[in-house]
């Protein structure tokens, strides 16, 4: 296409988000290549001048591994989820907090907008209470497991977020919540979002990974649109797996609590949420509720 036809095709798009607020959850290796997030938060900023509200929220798994083996603590996953003791969790917020929201709102300040790092603590932004114990399949065996310091969002108190937003900040949420008793509990970055997209009322939550949307059971098809009883159908019949399953069930809970559409998006290809967002056809998996 021309750029002109691009730009028109956009136009209404544009028109439409408008003053909206649109959820983003990072994930994949945007969290570790740095070239991969400067594409991304480049689009974010561009999102953010044409009048678009967003909200990042970001996870950091493979990088809080990381840290603890580089200051000499093991990992401990059982069924593939992370036990999370007192050590653990402190890792967790210095990965988190301090370095991976750190950078992301450096980003942003380099394309030319004003980012905020913020916890799910601050503002008592995430109020979560610790997760009761999983059941787990360990060598073909069921087993109760207590992942530690591991929390469920119970309530989320968005007025932070729309205080930054009203001031034109992009706020970049790290998934760390808090108890009722003030301890702080690490929390699904995927759930996180959706709960954030639903406390404000969010018109998109757009979930960036490293696969190209929701794929049918060969993998050799990506769908571009799925309804909600759709895509739960999938889940139901075992064609989504694995770490597909929160992030899908992410999207569901928003859909079902007011967030009109929410994407799956390869976030590693340069300007695919522009794509997704102000093209006809995009690039990724839309869900909608019909």
């Amino acid at each position: 296409m021309k750029r002109e036809e691009v730009l028109i095709e956009a136009m209404p798009y544009i028109q439409r988000f408008h003053g909206k607020t649109i959820v983003i959850k990072l994930g994949g290796h945007a969290m570790v290549d740095q070239t991969i997030l400067d594409t991304v938060i480049q689009d974010v900023v561009l999102l953010r001048y044409v009048g678009i509200n967003v909200v990042l929220v970001h996870g950091g798994g493979p990088e809080i591994t990381e840290k603890m083996v580089a200051m000499g603590k093991k990992p401990k996953f059982v069924a593939g989820l992370r036990i999370t003791d007192s050590e653990t969790m402190e890792i967790a917020q210095m990965v988190l907090v301090g370095k991976i929201n750190d950078n992301i709102v450096s980003d942003i300040a380099k394309f030319g907008a004003l980012g905020v790092g913020i916890s799910g603590n601050d503002g008592n932004l995430l109020i979560a209470r610790k997760a009761g114990t999983k059941t787990v399949m360990v060598d073909e065996t069921s087993q109760e497991v207590d992942l530690g310091l591991v929390g469920d969002i119970e309530e989320v108190n968005p007025k932070i977020l729309k205080d930054l937003l009203e001031n034109h900040y992009i706020p970049v949420v790290a998934p760390v919540a808090i108890d009722r008793k003030g301890h702080s509990l690490n929390v699904n970055a995927d759930t996180a979002a959706g709960e954030i997209a639903v406390a404000l009322n969010a018109y998109k939550l757009i979930n960036l990974s490293d696969i190209d949307g929701v794929m049918n059971e060969n993998r050799t098809r990506t769908y571009q649109r799925l309804t909600v009883q759709e895509a739960e159908s999938l889940i139901m019949d075992g064609t989504i797996v694995g770490g597909m399953i929160p992030k899908l069930d992410s999207c569901l809970y928003a859909l079902n609590h007011g967030v009109l559409s929410a994407h799956i998006i390869n976030g590693n290809r340069e300007h695919n949420l522009l794509l997704e967002l102000f093209t006809d056809n995009g690039v990724g998996t839309m869900i909608h509720l019909s």
